[in-house]
């Protein structure tokens, strides 16, 4: 019933990977690990989401606007609007939604 999971801590920093550490109905966490100046390419959120930078630095681009995240921070954004994202050093971070 209770597990414990270095998925996180494991994954590797090539280029784009993605792994989902939670798909049920309601809610889903994605954990993206991208290399530095690697590119997440523009897509859209299927619900509002919630975005934490677990280490490193990335450039998020939304509506026309840059955001620069960098490790402990959080950002949220809407659904079903078009975004991407752009390491600027190795870096990991949570989608949840």
């Amino acid at each position: 019933m209770y597990t414990i999971s270095d998925e996180i801590k494991t994954q590797q920093f090539q280029n784009l990977q993605v792994k989902k550490l939670v798909q049920k109905p309601s809610l889903e966490i994605l954990s993206i690990a991208l290399e530095k100046d690697a590119l997440f390419p523009e897509h859209t959120s299927p619900r509002d989401a919630e975005l934490v930078v677990l280490e490193g630095a990335i450039e998020f681009h939304i509506n026309g606007t840059i955001y620069a995240l960098k490790t402990q921070q959080h950002f949220n954004f809407p659904k079903e609007t078009a975004h991407w994202v752009v390491a600027r050093e190795d870096s990991k971070f949570l989608i949840i939604r």
